[in-house]
């Protein structure tokens, strides 16, 4: 995965078989959707709308064309790949350079922008509003919440970049940057490393993964990113041809997110067989070689079914990959270590600004490389993971808060990241400086250099290439599932045979995008520039979806409620100001309709809610919430009840 992994996608028993009912409607409530949008007809009692699981319900079913379009294009590009490698080689490079200088910034936009719309909607009143019903309790604990969120937060990704990227910008800084001696140096690495890794990434996985929830959980849709714009588009467009290219585009985007994790596994493989001298040279042949045998391993436990086999390896990859940083923890730089955890945090703080607003306008020459290399690089990554990380998120966030879900989804993976690259990166950048590194210079050979410093070296290397075909096996069957169910109208349990074949174009993709980069030391050009161009369509999608997110909470039944009772309660105050000179109460009785309806002015006046209409002077009834000469409460028709103390 993209730096952060799920446990093999083999969700909790009691996840895959949820299905449980929604709050029933109350009074005469219909939401329907229809052409223009969900709208609410005039209500007695507005509560949430929960109709259940479509997507959990009936056995797979194959969209046809949203399914034989995505193959065929695939298909199309691996054989193009294998075929006429320099072609598409020098066509992907020609697009990338035009997309990075005529919308660089849309994607450094795009970024920043979906971080001020997550926080935003935290910070909100919408941040109350719950993911299911509103007396569901959350699916999970908060102690096994957090837990699944933190190992959402480890990876390839981490095993590739965690000393890499610290390292190339401590001995390459940023452009822009100007650091005055090595402890700068640390620190603008740190900080632009975390730029990449904590706010921005989840931010944009906190935004797909709380649409999915929303929409599935609290609106009883099904699990695709096309229902999520049903609030936009309207059901006809959302379940047509507009829905379809969606949701083409959505498989389009894992897929080759996670054939760029999975290049990047093969990378560090390969490397782990040049440093216990099992190869000479790691070349074309090797990469292509490792990407079959762990594609086979797949296909092995998806045929076998041996799902729980396979989220039993990757909870032990998760320990064993958290007892790797303990024991560099321990045996490197281990006060550097913990200074850098504070100084990291820090200055991220206080170059975020910077950090965030690097175009190729305004930070120097060869900027654009730079950012092609790096943060765009990322953007579209972790973009173009968003359907599969946020389906993970969502399904084990029912029942939370926005505000709680928000929060979760970027506190604790940003902390798993923070602690990485300050052990990994933090132990590098010390060597460095000691000149102990060597003449390691492939960024996927990084590690393996580090690690050779440290005692049983040959024992953490074999610990390396473990852990990442794992990741591997776990990454691919988890993004081939997510695949399948986008191809299956969201079934949660896809067809067997459809996630074997997103498995087997997985591998073949990230093995074309080597080739592309001609497989040996430039092979992570091509994974770059083609995850970039996969993703920049999917941008856009991800924008119309905060669009219709945010329709869609605009009319929840929790935001409606509150709207109506501010309004009820403004009418009131106005009332009793005008009709009592300001000497009023309010109170709460009774209505006297029998037939609920709303007033004509747009309030609701003594409708069938519980909360009827109040009484002034004689006893004639007023607006909800409406006002009375004194404060003692009234009964209805307007006599005063002698209050508890007998006064």
């Amino acid at each position: 995965m993209n730096g952060y992994r799920t446990p093999a996608f083999a969700w909790p028993d009691r996840l895959a078989g949820s299905s449980r009912k929604g709050a029933e409607v109350s009074g005469n409530e219909q939401r329907t959707e229809g052409s223009g949008g969900a709208h609410t007809a005039p209500v007695h009692e507005v509560v949430a709308l929960l109709p259940g699981s479509p997507h959990l319900s009936g056995p797979p079913r194959t969209d046809r064309l949203v399914f034989g379009v995505s193959a065929v294009l695939a298909l199309a590009f691996v054989l193009w790949g294998s075929l006429a490698t320099e072609t598409l080689k020098r066509v992907s490079g020609s697009m990338l350079e035009g997309l990075m200088h005529n919308a660089g910034w849309a994607f450094v936009l795009a970024a920043s922008g979906f971080v001020v719309f997550a926080l935003w909607l935290a910070v909100s009143r919408y941040g109350r509003i719950p993911l299911g019903a509103e007396d569901e309790k959350p699916e999970f604990r908060t102690v096994s919440w957090v837990a699944m969120m933190f190992s959402a937060g480890m990876g390839i990704g981490l095993m590739f970049y965690g000393v890499n990227e610290p390292l190339a910008h401590f001995t390459d800084p940023p452009p822009g940057t100007d650091p005055a001696d090595s402890a700068a140096a640390m620190r603008t690495a740190m900080s632009t490393t975390l730029f990449h890794w904590t706010l921005h990434p989840w931010a944009i996985y906190a935004v797909v993964g709380l649409a999915i929830a929303y929409s599935t959980f609290r609106r009883g849709r099904r699990q695709l990113i096309s229902s999520v714009f049903k609030p936009l588009i309207g059901s006809r467009y959302a379940n047509g041809w507009g829905g379809r290219i969606i949701d083409i585009l959505a498989i389009f985007a894992t897929l080759f997110g996670s054939a760029t994790s999975l290049g990047l596994g093969a990378l560090q493989i390969g490397s782990g067989f040049t440093e216990l001298g099992w190869m000479g040279q790691v070349g074309t042949g090797l990469l292509v070689a490792i990407i079959a045998v762990l594609s086979v391993a797949f296909i092995a436990s998806a045929v076998s079914g041996v799902a729980k086999g396979i989220q039993w390896l990757s909870n032990i990859n998760m320990v064993l990959a958290l007892a790797l940083a303990l024991f560099v923890f321990v045996s490197g730089p281990t006060v550097l270590i913990l200074d850098l955890l504070p100084t990291s945090l820090g200055g991220y703080l206080r170059d975020l600004p910077q950090l965030a607003g690097r175009t190729e306008a305004a930070s120097g020459e060869d900027v654009a490389g730079w950012l092609s290399s790096w943060t765009v690089f990322y953007w579209a990554w972790w973009i173009s993971w968003t359907p599969f990380v946020g389906m993970f998120i969502a399904r084990i966030s029912r029942g939370r808060t926005i505000r709680q879900f928000i929060g979760g989804v970027i506190l604790v993976p940003s902390t798993v990241s923070l602690v990485w690259f300050a052990v990994f990166g933090g132990t590098a950048m010390r060597f460095q400086e000691l000149g102990r590194l060597g003449d390691e210079k492939t960024p996927e050979g990084q590690l393996f250099g580090v690690l050779r410093e440290f005692p049983l070296a040959t024992a953490a290397a074999v610990l390396v290439m473990v852990l990442v075909g794992i990741f591997f096996v776990s990454g691919a069957d988890a993004a081939s599932v997510v695949m399948g169910t986008l191809s299956q109208s969201g079934s949660i349990e896809p067809h067997r045979m459809v996630v074997i074949f997103w498995g087997v174009v997985t591998g073949a993709v990230a093995a074309v995008m080597l080739l592309v980069g001609g497989g040996g030391g430039d092979a992570l050009s091509g994974l770059q520039q083609i995850t970039i161009l996969a993703a920049a369509p999917f941008t856009l999608v991800m924008i119309g979806l905060c669009a219709a997110l945010l329709r869609d909470l605009r009319r929840d039944p929790l935001i409606v409620r509150g709207e109506r009772a501010e309004a009820a309660i403004e009418t009131a105050v106005i009332a009793g100001h005008e009709q009592y000179a300001g000497d009023f109460a309010l109170h709460i009785g009774p209505g006297n309709g029998e037939d609920g309806e709303d007033g004509q002015d747009g309030t609701d006046r003594g409708s069938g809610t519980g909360g009827g209409a109040g009484t002034a002077g004689g006893g004639a009834p007023g607006p909800a919430g409406s006002s009375a000469p004194d404060t003692a409460p009234h009964r209805p028709g307007g006599r005063p009840e002698k209050p508890a103390d007998g006064t």
